[in-house]
């Protein structure tokens, strides 16, 4: 496999996840609980992946065990700093990061937001869990490993299933099936073929315009990062302006509305936002449909979120209002 075409190191980093996680019996794959397995018992059981450990090219390090529903500013902190170690070491051909499905879109793009990597940083999973019959996970080691092993790549993707996402563009869109992600209008950056891999578009390029005190505080600092307290908020039939309200009392510093359509907003819930963005919180546009963007009109009143999904909106302000 690609791996093998240098004597640089991969990484892996667990963090938890289905892809660690065990039912009482090999048939169940929901009744099961995740991070239950550790990262070197994980990689141990991948003939491709033991094999690197052998060589010596293979280092693993546990960040964190938890269900990816209950990802955390503090694991988001301490992951970041971990990425951004190994990224500084000349051996390291790459990094590959086992994270349960639920929240990996956001982990993707927080790590590409705020470490923007020349080096690739692969993100994988699993829909079942380490006891299935049938696991999905050491599939996507493997993968993930080829993207991370691949000359070339860069920034940070998600592989699942044999496909290979950008941070940017990654969606969760299923809640059983192994193939669970997608890019959207954008399509996947490319295919894992038997170790190989077959790119539809570039790899994911890093944009300066992202908080760079952001940067300095999660990945450089040994501070404590101070995270801002950004909300959101979907607009339906019927919404009104009470959870806004709600949020404005407890002092919420940057709201993200989940709009209808085209970022579409229900009178007195937009009204509410509006009075949120006059008391000084910022405020953005997003969309709850799965597929395209907000696109912009002259005197639109609250920016749009430009293309980004609501949690990743969400990530970018408050990187935003870190700097």
């Amino acid at each position: 496999m690609s791996s093998q075409k240098n004597s640089k190191k991969i990484v892996i980093l667990g963090t938890g996840g289905t892809i660690a996680g065990k039912a009482g019996r090999a048939g169940d794959n929901i009744g099961y609980t995740a991070a239950q397995v550790g990262v070197d018992e994980l990689v141990q059981a991948i003939d491709g992946v033991a094999a690197l450990a052998a060589a010596g090219r293979l280092v693993t390090e546990q960040v964190a065990q938890v269900d990816s529903k209950d990802m955390s500013f503090a694991v988001w902190t301490q992951l970041a700093r971990r990425v951004h170690h190994y990224l500084a070491q000349d051996d390291v051909q790459g990094i590959v990061i086992t994270h349960g499905t639920d929240t990996l879109e956001e982990t993707a793009y927080f790590l590409q937001a705020v470490l923007q990597p020349a080096k690739p940083v692969v993100l994988t999973c699993a829909m079942r869990p380490a006891t299935a019959v049938a696991p999905d996970g050491p599939q996507n080691v493997l993968d993930a490993v080829a993207v991370a092993s691949w000359p070339g790549a860069q920034g940070v993707v998600a592989v699942c299933a044999g496909a290979i996402h950008s941070a940017q563009d990654v969606q969760k869109v299923h809640t059983y099936q192994l193939d669970a992600f997608s890019s959207g209008d954008a399509g996947p950056l490319g295919f894992i073929e038997e170790g190989s891999l077959r790119l539809m578009r570039n790899w994911p390029v890093a944009h300066a315009k992202h908080a760079p005190i952001a940067i300095k505080s999660i990945a450089d600092s040994s501070a404590q990062a101070i995270w801002p307290y950004v909300e959101i908020v979907m607009n339906y039939a019927g919404a009104s302006g009470a959870v806004v309200q709600a949020l404005l009392a407890q002092g919420v510093q940057g709201l993200v509305v989940a709009g209808t359509g085209n970022g579409s907003l229900h009178h007195e819930l937009e009204a509410a936002l509006l009075k949120a963005q006059a008391a000084g919180v910022e405020v953005v546009r997003a969309t709850r449909c799965l597929n395209g963007r907000v696109l912009p009109k002259p005197g639109d009143a609250i920016p749009d979120s430009k293309g980004l999904s609501p949690v990743k909106a969400r990530v970018a302000l408050m990187l935003q209002l870190m700097g």
